[in-house]
């Protein structure tokens, strides 16, 4: 894939679009002539489409509208799209490489700081992204430092140290201080975001344009969309990979965008609410640890505005609710990752087809000590009471 030209010409602020830079370097702190102290807009990455190709776009014109991928993938994307049940389907990005959505980020994120000559990359994060940073920084050579929070999950410290990524746990407000610390001393490139309100950095929600074009490949232009967010780069990727399909005339329409936060902390929900860029609010408890967030980004306002579409929260008992409907259709789903589903389920049927992005595996989700089983003697009388206590006559 990556022998394919990308036609990535450029940067353009999203604080206001006729401001644009070079493609190089990417503007990893926003665009600096609209931000302020108070809210910073995301840059995002601009293409010549009148160079695109005509006819469908398959999957081996797909880096012809990404960033220039010089880092070696891991075989992400092209993740299968499963009916729940009719006309709702379920992308289950769990199938990437480090199980996760993320990857389809990081390809791209890793690969700026490959073009940029980056000495290593670092990055904060409570799991899935830190996960996926390390293992394409490794894959391409590169150290990663990851950034947690005070006390990681055991499970996300060893998936982290096999990739030989160096975990610094720090108190939760200190890991942006620090991250940036470490990008302006030691010249690692930040893989996530480094403003007061979520930017990110700008080649990483094009990597999840990849889903609305895989999704379009199936099923073509779905009712909506329904997706976890967090901090909305994958709100924002989607959607744009679906306005590029409308632009090229590979579809007539833009789905609608709906954004499903937790309820312990929906800033999304809170800015479109007020009507401003982005928010900050409080967070309460919630066992949706990879979604939740105290801070929004202007690039899930627009997102969902300009799709006619919403921002819902759903709370720990939805997520369980609809983590466990779909464990029952065989797909083993993070609780943050059941969040689109969850947001589907609390609302009114919609006509057509309509897809839930599922993000990541059950494995993410920490394990604590589960009952024990009960031991069988192995004699058959012993078995077959077991089975008929589970509903098996056998």
């Amino acid at each position: 894939m990556a022998t394919v030209e990308s036609l990535a010409t450029g940067q353009r602020s999203l604080g206001d679009t006729r401001i644009g830079y070079p493609l190089w370097p990417p503007l990893t702190s926003g665009c600096p002539e609209t931000s302020s102290t108070e809210i910073a807009y995301p840059v995002d990455v601009d293409y010549d489409y009148d160079r695109m190709p005509a006819g469908r776009l398959t999957a081996d014109r797909f880096p012809a509208l990404l960033p220039p991928l010089a880092a070696e993938g891991l075989g992400e994307g092209g993740t299968p799209l499963v009916e729940l049940e009719a006309g709702v389907y379920i992308k289950d990005e769990s199938r990437n490489p480090t199980w996760s959505h993320k990857d389809r980020l990081n390809r791209c994120t890793v690969s700026a700081a490959v073009g940029v000559g980056a000495p290593g990359v670092v990055v904060a994060s409570s799991g899935n992204h830190g996960a996926s940073a390390a293992a394409y920084a490794a894959r391409n050579g590169l150290p990663c430092v990851v950034i947690t929070g005070p006390a990681p999950a055991p499970q996300v410290t060893a998936f982290l140290r096999a990739y030989g990524a160096v975990v610094l746990p720090v108190p939760w407000e200190r890991r942006w201080p620090v991250m940036r610390r470490i990008a302006e001393r030691g010249g690692l490139h930040p893989v996530s975001s480094t403003t007061v309100t979520h930017t990110g950095h700008p080649f990483g929600p094009e990597g999840y344009k990849t889903i609305a074009y895989e999704i379009h490949l199936e099923i073509g232009t779905p009712t909506a969309v329904f997706l976890p967010t967090g901090y909305g780069e994958l709100l924002y990727g989607v959607w744009k990979g679906f306005t590029e399909l409308e632009r090229l005339g590979l579809a007539d329409r833009v789905p609608r965008m709906i954004a499903c936060e937790p309820a312990a902390a929906a800033p999304l929900v809170e800015a479109l609410r007020r009507g401003v860029p982005a928010a900050r609010v409080d967070v309460g408890p919630t066992a949706a640890y990879s979604i939740v967030s105290q801070v929004s980004g202007y690039r899930g306002v627009l997102a969902v505005r300009s799709s006619g579409g919403l921002a819902v929260a759903v709370d720990d008992e939805q997520l369980r609710t609809a983590q466990a409907e779909l464990a029952r259709s065989g797909l083993w789903v993070e609780l943050s990752g059941a969040a689109g589903l969850a947001g589907l389920r609390g609302m009114a049927p919609l006509d057509g087809p309509v897809v839930c992005v599922s993000t990541s595996s059950g494995f993410k989700d920490p394990i604590g000590s589960p009952a024990p089983l009960p031991a069988a003697s192995g004699e058959w009388s012993d078995v077959s009471r077991m089975l008929k206590a589970a509903g098996i006559e056998a």
